[in-house]
């Protein structure tokens, strides 16, 4: 009798040292990362718009609403989680434009004429103070869609892109002074549209898109104050570490870089983080909403990030949800 009881005893003890291990490995696995919902995008649901940030403002406009093309203008206030309706923009109604800001004003330019059906290369400013639009000397690179475009310092960059015949690598750079535009020399990588990049520590990295119907790999690192570029690690993919992708977005929060949604035989919602001092990648929690493609981000000037709007197949988006990358996932927040 004893020796059984003592047999039960020993049994209880490594089932339960089972559970404390199995419990102690789940909370190993804690997924970090974590979207908040806010305010919903007063507009139309879009897809492919053009956005920018000044003092703590997003700006977003343009896009495809699945019917229309569109040229309403609208405000985010980052602090106070609202939206406010600006000044229409001025140009032709267009999807797959690109935006940046410098100093105090912003800028919106190329993109696709569905009416037309041909790309553009028109580039205006918007004015936050006076809330109106000027157009400015046409992009020097010709006509585009699907670029990629940053600001450092007091220059803005437009690069890559589809011209309506070729995929392209040229990249070209824009002085608000002089209102000119200048061809930046040395970039080696491919041929792309629809790419990403994201800004560490006035260094620009230019990652994913897709070439002639194949899905690019190759990371490059631009420094605009010499002008110099440099090849980092591919974008080496397996089942588990999948970044390649086109459509996508990239944003930067402290130091490190994301990329996050995008298409890759189908509409992704996975996010990654870059850290430029290594090299490397890592996983962190997908959007904590609809996968989706064409989706904008933008940072704001008191480090947040945020993404919103996209489209999933024909499901066109005007949710925005914030991203905190340090926090663990909270599923229900």
């Amino acid at each position: 009798m004893n020796r059984s009881v003592n047999y039960l005893m020993v049994v209880t003890a490594m089932t339960l040292a089972l559970v404390t291990q199995s419990c102690s490995s789940d909370d190993d696995d804690t997924d970090i990362g974590n979207w908040t919902s806010r305010s919903i995008f007063d507009g139309a649901p879009r897809s492919s718009a053009a956005s920018f940030v000044i003092d703590n403002i997003g700006y977003v406009g343009t896009g495809y609403d699945g019917d229309d093309y569109l040229t309403d203008f609208w405000a985010y206030d980052i602090d106070g989680d609202f939206w406010v309706q600006k000044a229409d923009f001025p140009g032709i109604a267009r999807s797959s434009a690109v935006g940046f800001s410098v100093s105090n004003t912003g800028y919106i330019g190329t993109g696709y004429d569905a009416e037309a059906a041909s790309e553009l290369n028109d580039f205006w400013a918007y004015s936050p103070s006076s809330n109106s639009w000027t157009q400015k000397a046409d992009f020097s690179g010709g006509n585009r869609r699907g670029s990629v475009a940053f600001a450092v310092g007091e220059k803005g960059y437009i690069g890559t892109g589809f011209d309506g015949d070729n995929d392209r690598k040229d990249f070209w750079e824009y002085s608000p002074t002089t209102d000119e535009w200048t061809e930046v020399f040395g970039y080696g990588g491919s041929k792309r549209r629809y790419a990403t990049t994201f800004t560490i520590s006035d260094k620009v990295y230019l990652v994913t898109g897709v070439n002639n119907g194949l899905y690019v790999d190759d990371v490059w690192e631009f420094t605009p104050a010499t002008g110099e570029w440099e090849k980092k690690n591919d974008l080496d993919y397996d089942e588990d570490y999948y970044i390649t992708r086109s459509n996508a977005l990239g944003f930067s929060l402290n130091g490190l870089g994301y990329v996050s949604c995008g298409y890759s035989g189908g509409v992704l919602g996975s996010t990654w983080q870059y850290n430029s001092v290594s090299d490397t990648w890592e996983e962190l929690t997908a959007l904590e909403a609809t996968a989706r493609q064409d989706a904008i981000s933008f940072t704001s000037t008191n480090n947040k990030a945020f993404v919103l709007l996209g489209r999933s197949g024909s499901l066109y988006l005007d949710d925005t949800y914030e991203f905190f990358p340090q926090e663990e996932l909270n599923e229900d927040d």
